[in-house]
């Protein structure tokens, strides 16, 4: 049995990685999961970003799942990934994210710490 993470640390751990997600590209709920120490919690990374206010301007548009699906019952984010320049799957029946086309490497700079943040002045 795992342990679960400290709530509100792991909700500041998920900000800080979706916030650090590039305009045009998007992470997945199990990338962000993965990133924040807590890699078999991806349904609580959904959980977390949905209660995002509207005022910390974290770009939760950008997270997908590990299909390329968006959120459920959020028709703007599509053309929100759209306008991003985000790729999309051909098949016309399919509104999902192409997974396959590049995005953050997940393993250095495009995700900063919070340390690192403060220091380039972000």
């Amino acid at each position: 049995m795992s342990q679960s993470p400290d709530k509100q640390q792991f909700i500041a751990d998920v900000y800080n990685i979706v916030s650090q997600i590039p305009c045009g590209k998007v992470l997945t709920y199990g990338a962000i999961a993965r990133l924040a120490g807590w890699p078999n919690h991806s349904r609580m990374v959904g959980w977390a970003l949905r209660t995002v206010g509207s005022s910390l301007m974290i770009p939760c548009h950008r997270v997908v799942n590990s299909q390329g699906r968006m959120a459920p019952m959020w028709a703007e984010q599509a053309e929100m990934l759209r306008n991003e320049g985000v790729v999309f799957r051909k098949h016309p029946h399919d509104n999902c994210v192409d997974l396959s086309a590049p995005r953050p490497n997940t393993k250095n700079r495009y995700l900063l710490s919070t340390e690192e943040k403060g220091k380039n002045g972000h």
